[in-house]
């Protein structure tokens, strides 16, 4: 992955409808009322505007945008010696 890229989580107010979520392919979605919290990788810059757009153009009300944290890469493992 391009090193803009990340996984992000992004909170919407409301419960989305499946044919809304649909809007969102690739992403997980969990719902901690009142919000809906979708979570997934995001390519880059370019890819994280898309779907703020998107959230606009289908009359979403944004409430929060949080790049997660790099999950930790493991040390190579070296044989001995």
């Amino acid at each position: 992955m391009p090193r803009d890229g990340g996984s992000y989580e992004i909170r919407v107010r409301g419960r989305l409808t499946d044919s809304l979520l649909a809007a969102f392919e690739g992403m997980r979605a969990s719902v901690e009322p009142p919000e809906t919290v979708l979570q997934g990788p995001v390519q880059d810059q370019a890819a994280l505007y898309g779907l703020l757009d998107r959230i606009q153009a289908l009359g979403l009300e944004l409430l929060e945008v949080r790049r997660l944290p790099d999950p930790p890469t493991d040390p190579e493992i070296t044989g001995p010696g």
